[in-house]
């Protein structure tokens, strides 16, 4: 991973889950990060459920928060199910204030 994508990531540490208030990255929802030379980022990642009523707002703040990186030119958010999210993405540290450890 490159220095400007683990950037990226640390933005995208910003945007939670407002339903569960954990951020989407320790969360594991991101999948990948990628940005190319010519600033097009491109990030693929899930939701904890297909039905989740909260992912205009969770798409939305990340693209406002990605797009906070200087190389960003443009954002592609893929939403994919597989694999399909479970608790065994999360980092420890979310584990640890959900009450799983």
């Amino acid at each position: 991973m490159t220095e400007s994508e683990q950037e990226i990531l640390y933005y995208l540490k910003k945007v939670y889950d407002p339903e569960i208030r954990v951020n989407i990255v320790d969360l594991g929802l991101i999948y990948s990060v990628a940005l190319d030379e010519e600033g097009h980022l491109k990030i693929i990642m899930t939701l904890t459920a297909p039905g989740c009523p909260v992912s205009d707002q969770i798409m939305n703040d990340i693209r406002m928060q990605a797009g906070k990186h200087q190389d960003v030119k443009d954002i592609e958010v893929e939403l994919v199910w597989d694999p399909p999210w479970n608790r065994d993405m999360m980092s420890d540290e979310a584990k640890l204030m959900l009450g799983y450890l």
